[in-house]
């Protein structure tokens, strides 16, 4: 029936970001080309959005208690890959961040967000009440995200960065009171310096793991170098080396764009920019499509988590209303991270643009979110019809 249907513009949206990924992934993967095989790369990639598609219509026809009761079965499973990949995963563009099966690459920080968005979704339907949260509730959901980050941490400082971004903005939505937000912030502040600083250490007794900065002739941790090296930033007259290639060819991507952009296809840096099939594709939407373009795309990830809180606030039930929050935050926060990093506004790190960048793990996790939020839609009605 009517009422049964999924949320048709998060599906269009869903469509729209396939398309995408679909033109620019063929644009911008012109360095994995080998010989005459020039269709494989964006073969490759359509093979998981295929598979990605099968995951969403299968999660929106499951009911949301089975994510909840999975939920915590979901959490543990993804705390023994982080461990594992922590001691023993490979290690994928200076990161050990990855395990590999049979041939196949598996990212864990990809499905550790997913899991926490699960977890805390869970946790803070549980422990609701009139103001907000209890204090067990908040210590739990406090506890998760702390065992998440401490794992998450020598996987890569970003992922720990988004994976604390994702669970502050669940916490503000489930109406946790400021002051132990702040609370909080101060204990995962002091934990994650204690981190840090132990990893730190860590890197400087492995040379294979740490920068050596000439100028000063000090050794630092690779994510110090990164910001020190942000704070100085790119100018078109510094010399193109190792260390600023990605922001230099990044910048030039975007200035080809201008207003309307090259065309698809048309791109002048996809050859020269590091991973422009994945942590710089934004670069190359831009050079194809311009400021436009670029434009676009940002609205469409901002209209996707507008119509999730419009479905949200109409829940009956607090599990499934915080749970498409959760997943609209994932994908979106996770978009705007990607695109601050191409544009300069962060510091150089990898992340993929959700649903479009080249990434097995990535393209299947998100599009596991897109199905629990159709899915949280057909719910709604239901609830409706039966109320009625």
């Amino acid at each position: 029936p009517e009422t049964r249907r999924p949320d048709p513009y998060i599906w269009g949206i869903y469509i729209s970001l396939l398309i995408v990924s679909v033109i620019e992934l063929f644009s911008a993967s012109s360095t994995e080309i080998r010989g005459n095989d020039v269709y494989g790369p964006l073969i490759r990639h359509g093979i998981f959005l295929a598979l990605g598609f099968g995951i969403v219509i299968v999660f929106q026809n499951i009911h949301y208690k089975y994510f909840k009761n999975l939920a915590w079965v979901a959490g543990i499973i993804t705390l023994a890959l982080l461990v594992y990949t922590m001691f023993a995963g490979a290690n994928i563009n200076g990161a050990q961040r990855a395990i590999i099966v049979g041939g196949i690459t598996i990212q864990p920080p990809e499905i550790a967000k997913l899991s926490i968005v699960l977890l805390l979704s869970a946790i803070m339907s549980k422990h609701q009440i009139s103001r907000g949260m209890d204090n067990k509730g908040i210590f739990l959901c406090a506890l998760v995200v702390l065992l998440f980050c401490a794992f998450l941490i020598k996987n890569g400082m970003t992922n720990t960065i988004l994976i604390f971004g994702i669970s502050l903005a669940m916490f503000l939505l489930g109406g946790m009171q400021l002051r132990k937000v702040f609370l909080i912030l101060l204990i995962f502040g002091a934990a994650g310096a204690t981190m840090y600083a132990a990893k730190s250490l860590a890197d400087e007794d492995e040379e294979e793991k740490t920068e050596i900065v000439e100028e000063s002739g000090s050794r630092m941790s690779p994510w110090t170098n990164r910001i020190q090296r942000h704070l100085e930033g790119v100018h078109p007259e510094d010399t193109i080396d190792d260390y600023n290639r990605q922001a230099m060819y990044s910048c030039f991507a975007q200035a080809n764009g201008w207003i309307i952009g090259r065309g698809p296809g048309n791109s002048e840096e996809r050859a020269r920019l590091p991973l422009a099939f994945s942590d710089y594709i934004f670069a190359i939407i831009v050079e194809d499509t311009g400021f436009v373009g670029g434009t676009i795309l940002l609205a469409l990830y901002l209209v996707l988590i507008a119509r999730a809180g419009r479905i949200a606030s109409n829940c009956s039930r607090a599990f499934p209303a915080f749970l498409i929050m959760g997943c609209a935050i994932l994908i979106v926060f996770q978009a705007l991270v990607h695109m601050a990093i191409t544009t300069g506004v962060f510091p150089v790190s990898g992340q993929p643009l959700p649903l479009i960048s080249k990434g097995g793990t990535s393209v299947l996790v998100m599009s596991a979110a897109i199905g629990m939020m159709l899915r949280q839609r057909i719910h709604l009605f239901q609830d409706r019809a039966n109320f009625t």
